[in-house]
């Protein structure tokens, strides 16, 4: 998915503010929000003892904009050489081990998967993947971008796959070859490459079921959103490295979840659900329902012939599949459980509330079975505001834990030499009372094994480290 923030043209007009004096701690922030907040209630007070007791009616005077409650995030910078232009995409897990495997993108060069522990807070690449397949292609001929969601087999290896750049001018669509699945086993270091299933695709989706000897694959022919995208649903043989060609979706970006049963789901241009049944052999083509009718446009889950990306995940018990469209302030579950070919879906309410634009890249469900959503709302300061939301099995909605603020905004280099920004270095904004937060869109988010939630943030590439809410 491109991220859609400025490119080469604008983004010299991004600029970095410098950080406000001192370290942005928790505990500075607490006391920040704790002197708001007594200030809010002495001039309270003070109202109600006015001398005048005329009643009048409520002006947007009397109505402050209530203080933002800021979430601290820790923030480390991901190998610059690995994402030379400060971009990612959604491509973050959490292993087995507790450590994170981030893909990278490195346009018309090559892509890498680095390795974060978070014990160390050291990162490492430990997938070249050019080294990998041995090519050594630049230009768009290049596997630019690891753009998987990256997946987690039964065995603890990490599944994730390649995809092109951006074709620069006189290339064509045809000079990249395509696209290869990858594994890599952490336990002992090795890499495991599979053809290219579809020539001049990458790979967008790759989800294992290594009781049944497959991965599932979702490719991506890059003319989205369409009308004219390909997105081939396929089943790769993990054995012999064969496919198996189930049908083209048409749906770009089309993530694939594995259900209770071993059955695998795809999205579908106009919001039928593709789901493939191993037991039986058999596709089917399912329509879904959202609280007993179908979707509306209003909910961006059903849009033709240009679809939102739909941020999918399922719950730990491969029962619940749950949804958020990129452009959609609106989070779903779906019931996997249900018989017949309807897909029984309900809403479980807005991810920011009262928000007009938002903007969500960053969806999953945790081992806790906590659903986390890194959205984006366009803010006053004209930034897309990050906000960090939970839901858990249960709630009566989601919950917006608040925005993110940069406590260590000093985290890595953002000028050279002369003083001048660094190019792909503006994705910082600090706020009217001296906060460091992201100004861009958000790329993914994965809930760790250490009571964390990590966020990946643009220009630079950045890794966010955020303490599981204390409501949580």
């Amino acid at each position: 998915m491109m991220a859609q923030s400025p490119r080469e043209s604008n983004r010299d007009r991004l600029r970095l503010l410098p950080p406000p004096p001192g370290p942005i701690t928790e505990e500075t922030l607490n006391k920040d929000l704790n002197m708001r907040l007594k200030s809010i209630l002495l001039l309270a007070l003070a109202a109600s003892f006015s001398a005048s007791n005329i009643p009048r009616a409520a002006t947007a005077q009397d109505k402050p904009a209530a203080p933002r409650r800021w979430l601290a995030a820790a923030a480390f910078v991901i190998p610059k050489e690995t994402a030379p232009d400060g971009e990612g995409y959604f491509s973050i897990v959490c292993g087995h081990n507790g450590r994170l495997y981030i893909g990278t993108h490195a346009n018309a060069v090559n892509s890498w998967l680095v390795e974060f522990d978070p014990k160390s807070e050291k990162m490492n690449v430990v997938v070249d993947a050019h080294e990998a397949i041995g090519a050594d292609a630049t230009g768009f001929a290049a596997q630019a971008k690891i753009h998987t969601r990256n997946n987690v087999g039964a065995s603890g290896k990490i599944y994730f796959g390649t995809k092109q750049g951006y074709p620069a001018e006189g290339e064509t669509r045809e000079d990249y070859p395509g696209g290869y699945p990858m594994v890599y086993d952490p336990a002992t270091g090795k890499m495991k490459v599979y053809p290219i299933p579809v020539p001049h695709h990458g790979i967008n989706s790759i989800a294992p079921d290594e009781s049944r000897g497959v991965a599932y694959i979702s490719t991506c022919s890059d003319r989205r959103p369409g009308p004219g995208e390909n997105a081939i649903f396929l089943i790769l043989d993990l054995e012999k490295g064969t496919y198996r060609e189930l049908m083209d979706t048409e749906h770009y970006y089309g993530f694939i979840v594995v259900d209770y049963l071993g059955r695998a789901y795809h999205p579908i241009l106009g919001g039928d659900i593709a789901r493939y049944d191993p037991r039986t052999d058999k596709l089917e083509r399912l329509k879904q329902t959202i609280d007993g009718n179908p979707p509306t446009d209003q909910t961006r889950l059903a849009l033709t012939p240009k679809p939102d990306p739909i941020n999918w995940d399922i719950s730990p018990d491969g029962k619940t599949l749950y949804a958020q469209p990129m452009s959609g302030n609106g989070l779903y579950a779906y019931d996997l459980t249900a018989e017949g070919d309807m897909l029984p879906g309900r809403s479980l309410g807005e991810v920011i509330s009262g928000a007009a634009s938002v903007d969500c890249r960053a969806l999953c469900v945790g081992r806790s079975g906590r659903v986390w959503s890194a959205t984006t709302e366009r803010a006053p300061e004209g930034i897309n505001l990050l906000h960090l939301v939970s839901y858990r099995p249960g709630d009566a909605k989601p919950t917006d834990h608040g925005p993110v603020a940069i406590r260590n905004p000093d985290y890595t280099t953002f000028t050279g030499p002369d003083g001048k920004q660094l190019p792909f270095h503006g994705g910082l904004y600090q706020t009217a009372d001296g906060r460091a937060t992201t100004r861009h869109v958000i790329m993914g988010v994965c809930e760790g094994l250490d009571e964390n939630i990590y966020i990946l943030a643009l220009h630079p590439y950045t890794l966010l480290q955020v303490p599981l809410p204390v409501n949580e």
